[in-house]
């Protein structure tokens, strides 16, 4: 697909008033689309085996965010793509954080992104051209904000609206920062507050007023920019990004490539606002029970750890934050590398610890 096939005609026709809503043409939205981690291990075992040339920095072996290539000794190539279902039904607003989604685990590698291939599959007999366009044009509003082309991509006719990025971007070779090297005495530092599951959830219930859609679009909208910045920095020993799998499921990530246990202090985890009364009220999503199911098992939870609580700890988070383990007298300039960009609700999630019973325990005041 041509680089102008990326944004919407000057002929498109308009949306009628019998268009369905883009939340109702999908079963899933946003991340919480994803296959469900277990799920995923059965369809990925045996996959393994293929040649893995030395150039290859970054492969499937650790779930990392992306795939890195190194091209010679000052450059390495970061390659990724991410796509999914409405989790919104304005279609300007699915395209941007799709495109922010994507994006994301470029900078998640420390790397800057270059440019971006479009991921298109949409039932062309049930939404109009100008919604459809609306998509793209969102996509392409959020890679001009990160200064990148759309330099082409691919459509297909689809039962269910999708949109997504191939993403590429660049980094030094000796800045990648993956997902498996943490250390033990590292702290945990988490870039964007929690709740966009259920944010969503409230969103298809009816129950998500408009300062809460507003949050929500500030948030999953955010450009994760301060990954190059804190790959710079030498006490950060490795990164990832909160998404589908939610944070339990990407803490349990850094833990398993450590061989470590992550310990979380659940109160000083940041959440959007709202997002606990509405869990209490039993508005989450389907994918936090399936990540519960996964996964659950190698998390130790504190004693009376409520059903809502545990919600939290599994939602599935589209286009979330950041998530560092970093030496403790790097803490600060993390957090500010954050605030910098923006970024005010970052706040120490955890730390890494030797490896325990569990690879993630849960800590609450009243288990210390």
């Amino acid at each position: 697909m041509p680089a102008s096939a990326t944004t919407a005609s000057t002929t498109a026709s308009p949306p009628t008033h019998s268009e369905p809503l883009l939340t109702s043409l999908s079963h899933g939205g946003g991340c919480g689309c994803k296959i469900a981690p277990g799920v995923l291990s059965d369809i990925l075992r045996g996959t393994g085996g293929l040649p893995v040339p030395p150039e290859l920095l970054v492969g499937i072996e650790t779930s990392d965010d992306a795939a890195v290539y190194r091209l010679n000794d000052d450059q390495a190539l970061v390659a990724t793509t991410d796509f999914f279902m409405p989790i919104v039904d304005d279609a300007r607003d699915f395209g941007r954080i799709a495109a922010a989604n994507a994006l994301s685990d470029v900078y998640a590698m420390g790397g800057q992104p270059i440019m971006a291939l479009a991921i298109v599959g949409m039932p062309i007999n049930v939404l109009s051209t100008a919604t459809i366009g609306q998509i793209l044009e969102g996509g392409a509003s959020i890679c001009r904000e990160a200064g990148i082309p759309i330099a082409g991509g691919h459509t297909i006719d689809s039962v269910e609206p999708i949109y997504g990025l191939v993403a590429l971007g660049l980094v030094h070779p000796s800045r990648v920062k993956r997902n498996a090297a943490a250390q033990a005495g590292d702290v945990l530092v988490l870039g964007k507050p929690l709740g966009v599951g259920i944010y969503s959830a409230a969103l298809k219930k009816d129950r998500l007023d408009s300062d809460g859609y507003a949050q929500m679009i500030a948030h999953t909208t955010r450009l994760n920019t301060p990954g190059p910045a804190l790959a710079a920095l030498p006490g950060v020993h490795a990164l990832t990004d909160v998404t589908g799998f939610a944070l339990a499921g990407h803490a349990l990530e850094l833990a398993r490539g450590a061989g470590l246990t992550v310990q979380i202090d659940w109160p000083a985890v940041p959440l959007l606002p709202g997002v606990r009364d509405l869990a209490t009220q039993g508005i989450v999503t389907g994918a936090s029970g399936r990540n519960w199911a996964a996964y659950g098992h190698d998390i130790a939870l504190p004693p009376g750890f409520a059903e809502a609580e545990r919600a939290l700890l599994t939602d599935p988070q589209t286009s979330g934050g950041l998530l560092v383990a970093c030496a403790p007298n790097a803490v600060d300039e993390v957090l500010g590398v954050f605030r910098q960009h923006g970024f005010d609700d970052a706040a120490v999630v955890g730390r890494m610890a030797a490896q325990g019973d569990k690879p993630l325990m849960v800590n609450h005041p009243t288990t210390r």
